[in-house]
């Protein structure tokens, strides 16, 4: 008699396992997972608080630019005033003591330039009522040619026009009156907002030395300590670097610019070149305001339209020279930035803060560019298409597929 085989036990399911008492212990490959879809959600859940952030700032700062411009116009400041500042410090001078220096000079310098362009530009544009006159003779060649243009498209469409064909009109230009009364009326916060400014540059400065110690001795690791430093001594080199080079490049294109409207017979020389020098601040757009500006003062004083015209010819080919010869060469590729950031950049903080943010568009990027490049860049491309949800669910149709083949 030949005994039957004994068939092998099947294997419990994890029903029967938890029914019989038996610890339900996960595999390596269910614990893997689970990690996984762990880090994905805390990742899908960093991603969607970082796109609320990111939609929600602007707004804020926005609506907060009473406080924010302010704060940030400072900080800009006093980055750029770091050298300086540590220049006096290595001669021996208190923090405190050499912060005031730095602070005294740069509002000295401020003061003598805002008074070199706004109290003349108010007193020369205050004249533009009375020469208007001037002005519309000097534009009457370019007005005929517009009436007459008008008047054939008029005659084009006299059948189909619902109104007879408007005849060319000359709007009354009210004298720029209203920006004294607009200072005037916001005086207060101008000088809140300024006294706040400058006491933020005080104390940034003078606690600078031992704010950047702790940031880099509060550090765990010395790796850590290290790129903390790094990081904070490129902002400051590149800031200041980029500051200091486009202000010297500035002046001495306004100095040029005064020089030859000076031998022109344009008047107040000197306030047309601090006015070139401010603009020239902002990328791309400042030129061209500044090309237009020097286009209505040199129609408000020349009687011929082509003598009027030298003032912003004058300006444009010293800016093409300086853009395009002397920037590049000074600068060189350490502080090249991408014209389309450049672009981006302007456009968002002139939303933001009007002239002020365009102004601060520049070296705020810089800031920006060198934090990201040192902390790394989020990949938002790669979070979704390269290990995200889309390459997963592929994977795993992938996967049903080669099952059902099989």
């Amino acid at each position: 008699m030949i005994d039957d085989p004994v068939a092998p036990a099947a294997p419990l399911s994890a029903q029967d396992e938890v029914a019989l008492g038996a610890p339900l212990v996960p595999g390596a490959d269910e614990i893997g997972r689970i990690a996984q879809r762990r880090d994905r959600l805390l990742a899908a859940l960093t991603l969607i608080a970082g796109i609320g952030l990111a939609v929600g700032t602007p707004f804020a700062l926005k609506s907060g630019a009473e406080f924010f411009l302010p704060l940030t116009a400072s900080l800009v400041i006093a980055i750029a005033l770091v050298p300086v500042l540590e220049w006096l410090e290595r001669r021996g001078l208190p923090s405190a003591l050499a912060a005031l220096i730095c602070l005294f000079v740069f509002l000295v310098v401020a003061n003598i330039a805002i008074a070199a362009i706004v109290v003349p530009a108010t007193d020369f544009f205050q004249l533009l009522p009375s020469r208007i006159s001037r002005i519309q003779h000097n534009l009457s060649p370019l007005l005929d040619l517009y009436s007459t243009l008008e008047k054939s498209v008029n005659r084009m469409f006299r059948q189909i026009a619902s109104s007879p064909p408007r005849q060319a009109q000359t709007a009354a230009v009210s004298p720029p009156s209203s920006i004294l009364e607009l200072a005037a009326t916001s005086a207060p916060t101008v000088i809140v907002q300024f006294l706040f400014g400058v006491l933020i540059v005080f104390f940034f400065l003078s606690g600078w030395t031992r704010m950047r110690r702790r940031t880099i001795t509060g550090r765990t690791s010395f790796d850590g300590a290290m790129a903390t430093a790094r990081v904070i001594q490129d902002v400051v080199d590149d800031v200041s670097a980029y500051l200091g080079t486009i202000t010297a490049i500035n002046i001495t294109l306004g100095l040029v610019v005064a020089g030859a409207l000076y031998f022109i017979g344009m008047p107040s020389p000197l306030m047309w070149g601090g006015i070139v020098t401010l603009l020239n601040y902002i990328p791309y757009f400042g030129p061209v305001i500044a090309m237009v500006l020097l286009a209505v003062g040199g129609m408000m004083v020349f009687s011929d339209i082509w003598v009027a015209m030298l003032p912003p010819a004058v300006m444009i080919g010293c800016h093409l020279v300086e853009a395009n010869a002397i920037t590049p060469l000074i600068v060189g590729h350490r502080l090249t930035i991408s014209p389309l950031m450049i672009l981006i950049s302007l456009s968002f903080w002139g939303w933001v803060w009007g002239t002020a943010g365009a102004l601060l568009a520049v070296p705020l990027l810089i800031i920006i560019q060198t934090v990201l490049g040192a902390a790394g860049k989020p990949d938002i491309a790669g979070f979704l298409f390269e290990h995200g949800t889309l390459v997963q669910q592929e994977r795993a149709r992938r996967r049903r597929n080669e099952a059902g083949e099989e």
